[in-house]
């Protein structure tokens, strides 16, 4: 480097700064902590740490190298010690300003690095400019744990700008439910009723499970869940399961999903499976007082009936029954349209005696009336499942 002519150094010690005023500044020497500059004045320019960024711990050696050029904002001519004091946070924070009015006005999408993690939210930096996320604007569910989004890079716009009371709010939210949305009209426009899907268990609760089908939810109901009974859900799924189902029903935005599938359907074929006279076994799924319903199969449950229990008088089914234990019974009714079946094991029985005729006629007036009200009982749990 030439050294300078006596005329140029004479106009610059005749220079004044002043502060507030902008300059630009060749890098002279960099330490962790400190940056020194040439800035055209009697006096060597300091850039601290502090006044670099406002982010904690920066090696300043890692942003800057002797030789380069920079433009800084005079903080202090004189700091007591004939050094100009300069900051670049300030000037980059008022450039920023200006930046974040412009994306607030435009509802730009602004993306930056998550430098803190608050109890209240996530807290980022643009352009010197720190920005604070509520923990209600970071998501569009309920996140208890933030600590997640540390380091992240995410994307938001800005909900609020106050720069006078330096209040600067980001809201992430409203992307999240617009692309949601977007996703989900361009679901509903691809799918109709029977097509297959998979997807995977976001929620499950005691009356079904909600699968993401990639851009909305559907419900899988408890009673679509199995062509056989199912108690509760959560013995079946779990968050994070793979599901694969088809569309039921679609109303509005609403998608019912189902894993019924024809093919599996236990009723085709069941005419000639449990045709009348026909000699079936099964467990006993539930009872009550007037009879037992017995699982055939997956699916298929059928009446034994309190009064075909047994020969003898049987005040309830709990009384010689219970949840679980085997029967083997005679099928004595059939009905595919409204999927009924009755069995009986007094059928099967062989009568080692004929019983007295008035014990008979008794338990004849007795059961039939009894059986009347278990059909329309029976009729009634039906419809509920």
């Amino acid at each position: 480097m030439s050294e300078l002519t006596f005329e140029q150094m004479l106009e610059e010690s005749l220079k004044t700064i002043h502060t507030g005023e902008v300059v630009e500044g060749t890098v002279i020497d960099v330490k962790p902590e400190e940056i020194v500059l040439n800035i055209g004045y009697k006096c060597d320019g300091i850039l601290t740490r502090n006044e670099y960024t406002n982010e904690p711990n920066v090696d300043l050696t890692t942003v800057a190298k002797p030789g380069d050029t920079m433009e800084v904002k005079v903080l202090k001519v004189n700091d007591g010690e004939g050094q100009v004091i300069l900051t670049y946070k300030r000037l980059a924070a008022d450039r920023g300003n200006k930046r974040i009015e412009e994306a607030f006005n435009s509802r730009e999408v602004l993306t930056a690095k998550v430098a803190q993690v608050l109890d209240g939210g996530l807290s980022v930096i643009v352009d010197e400019i720190r920005i604070f996320i509520p923990a209600s604007l970071v998501s569009d569910v309920y996140e208890k744990d933030l600590t997640k989004y540390a380091g992240q890079e995410i994307q938001f716009v800005i909900s609020e700008y106050n720069p006078k009371r330096r209040r600067y709010i980001g809201d992430r939210k409203q992307l999240l439910l617009a692309e949601k949305a977007e996703m989900q009209r361009k679901l509903l426009e691809s799918i109709q009723v029977g097509d297959v899907v998979e997807g995977v268990v976001k929620n499950v609760t005691d009356f079904g499970a909600f699968i993401d089908i990639g851009g909305a939810d559907g419900l899988l109901h408890i009673s679509e869940m199995s062509w056989g009974r199912v108690e509760n859900p959560r013995k079946v799924f779990k968050v994070g399961d793979q599901v694969k189902a088809f569309i039921k029903e679609i109303s509005g935005t609403r998608i019912a999903l189902s894993l019924k599938f024809e093919d599996a359907n236990p009723w085709k074929g069941a005419d000639e499976k449990y045709a009348i006279g026909n000699e079936v076994t099964g467990k006993v799924a539930r009872m009550t007082d007037f009879g037992a319903f017995i699982e055939l199969e997956p699916g298929v449950d059928a009446l034994l009936h309190v009064s075909q229990i047994s020969r003898e008088r049987i005040e309830k089914p709990s009384d010689v029954l219970k949840v679980g234990q085997e029967v083997t019974a005679k099928v004595v009714d059939f009905n595919s349209e409204d999927k009924k079946i009755s069995l009986s094991i007094k059928a099967l029985l062989t009568a080692e005696a004929p019983a007295p005729v008035e014990e008979e006629a008794a338990e004849t007036d007795d059961s039939e009336p009894a059986a009347a009200e278990a059909e329309n009982a029976a009729a009634e749990e039906t419809v509920e499942e």
